[in-house]
């Protein structure tokens, strides 16, 4: 609540190929859920960024010609931080791996680790995945097909492993393991949702090994501060992102002031940052995160999102047709959070159409209309309300209360879906009380105010409740109903409790533009 502290994070993200909506949803929803707590008057941080060492981003920049620091540089400048303006985010920081404060705050981190025990010389040997940077377990193998056949492949990209075998620095993780049962069970929802927990709790029950944290075949990394024949195995090093950003060995007020923070990420890294990140905080005397939620992930024909299987569709492919809000829109309205969804053109053309345009553009447009066509702008007073107006007040109100509970429970789908019936109900209100038809009577004048000003109010509710979603249109409409400011400095936890100038503007073109579904399958299928 107001004059608390919220620090989200997304994961950062690996630089070896562009990105597509899979990432995008990730950024979206930390996004959102950033801009609601802002709108609470909280001290919100919001840190995203990308993942630049580690073996594939070697191999990448090999491929191409290059070297893994500018072809990280292209892919930061061309594509990561461009996807950020495409899908309207508001992030208050972009951490990079290679950027010196992260270089600097590994190095601080792991001296500690090593001079306090943590971390010793070893020998190891398994199957490694390059793909996901992480030996992998016989369980998380199976046999190859078709190109394939005869080898090993990772469940996950479905590539062949490598037999890794290598003198490596290794972090005594085993001796957490009772430790992170103990965290799981004082604190039920520290890994969201339960599916995920679960998951977690089961592979921890079955006992942790220590972590090979170094890696001596390959440079492109940090290196170890007391033996520079080696660099960081690039995960151990990635999680230090979150406190590294925030100053950690560096600012003490800033570090203090931000951390611990809610870890947003896909289900499939929700081990990495579940288990081995808060491990390495146990072991430096850290706090441990907040929350870790780890979300569904995106299917397109019943598979996860993959450049490498060439299911990547780009955001741009989306935003260039429907516009950046649709986009936020669709992905946290049509797939529960913390659930796999699946993606359609058809589902999200029929969406924009019913929900967007029809719905909340259509009211918006009617409102603003009719009381610049009745009232020539000015926001009437309302009279004495009937047991419908009354409604609609309380609807706004119960809205308010629900959606903000149910952010606080990370369902962000149960807050839009909690607006949305706000939404729902103005737009059959309009229709039973037919202002139309009140305005040809002018003994009904008091009771053609009374709905007019009713329906402002809900509307303006509607504006501050959509902001964190719909950050252009709900602008656009505040603009239009006279507000002050922005909706997004309205304190979102009251929004029913808004105040404009009292007179309406002209909302010019509506606040979502009908596409034809034809249209919209030739040009962006």
């Amino acid at each position: 609540m107001p004059g608390e502290s919220f620090y989200i994070a997304t994961p950062i993200f690996y630089v070896n190929d562009v990105p597509h909506i899979g990432h995008a949803y990730t950024e979206v929803a930390a996004d959102v859920l950033a801009r609601w707590h802002r709108q609470r008057g909280e001290d919100t941080w919001l840190l995203t960024g990308t993942d630049e060492h580690g073996q594939k981003i070697l191999r990448t920049a090999v491929a191409n010609n290059t070297t893994p620091h500018d072809w990280a540089d292209k892919l930061v400048e061309s594509a990561w931080k461009p996807l950020l303006e495409t899908i309207d985010i508001a992030n208050d920081d972009f951490i990079r791996t290679t950027d010196a404060r992260h270089e600097e705050g590994v190095t601080l981190f792991l001296q500690r680790l090593y001079d306090d025990g943590f971390i010793y010389a070893g020998e190891y040997e398994g199957y490694y995945c390059v793909g996901c940077e992480e030996y992998k377990q016989p369980s998380e193998l199976v046999e190859g097909t078709g190109e394939y056949a005869g080898q090993l492949v990772d469940l996950i990209h479905g590539r062949p492993v490598e037999i890794l075998k290598e003198r490596n620095y290794f972090f005594r993780m085993s001796d957490f393991a009772e430790r992170l049962l103990d965290l799981y069970e004082s604190q039920p929802d520290f890994i969201q949702p339960e599916s995920v927990r679960n998951e977690i709790v089961q592979f921890v029950k079955q006992g942790l090994d220590d972590l090979s944290i170094s890696r001596s075949s390959f440079d492109w990394g940090i290196k170890i501060p007391w033996d520079d024949s080696h660099v960081v195995y690039v995960w151990f090093e990635a999680l230090l992102n979150y406190i590294t950003a925030i100053g950690y060995g560096v600012d003490d007020e800033q570090f203090e002031r931000r951390w611990p923070a809610v870890q947003l990420v896909g289900k499939d890294i929700a081990r990495f940052h579940a288990v081995i990140w808060p491990a390495m905080l146990m072991a430096a005397g850290l706090p441990v995160p907040r929350k870790v939620f780890g979300h569904g992930w995106l299917l397109v024909g019943g598979e996860k999102m993959s450049k490498s299987k060439l299911t990547g569709i780009a955001p741009s492919q989306i935003t260039d047709t429907f516009g950046s809000d649709a986009f936020r829109y669709y992905f946290l309205r049509a797939i529960s959070f913390g659930q796999d969804g699946s993606f359609s053109w058809e589902d999200l053309s029929a969406r924009y159409q019913a929900e967007l345009a029809n719905g909340f553009g259509n009211l918006a447009s009617r409102v603003i209309a009719m009381v610049l066509r009745y009232r020539n702008g000015v926001v009437p007073e309302a009279g004495d309300l009937e047991l419908q107006d009354s409604a609609i007040r309380n609807a706004a109100e119960t809205a308010t209360q629900l959606a903000d509970g149910a952010i606080d429970r990370m369902a962000i789908h149960e807050a839009i879906a909690a607006v949305w019936q706000l939404v729902d109900e103005l737009n059959g209100y309009i229709t039973e009380q037919e202002p139309w038809t009140l305005a040809k009577d002018p003994a009904k004048a008091a009771r053609l105010d009374t709905v007019l000003a009713t329906a402002v109010h809900g509307l303006g509710a509607l504006a501050v409740l959509l902001a964190p979603v719909l950050p252009k249109a709900t602008a656009k409409l505040w603009t239009a109903l006279g507000g002050t400011g922005s909706p997004a400095d309205q304190p979102i936890h009251r929004a029913y409790e808004w105040a404009g100038s009292g007179r309406v503007s002209a909302l010019e073109s509506g606040l979502f533009p009908r596409i034809e579904i034809e249209e919209t399958e030739g040009s962006v299928a």
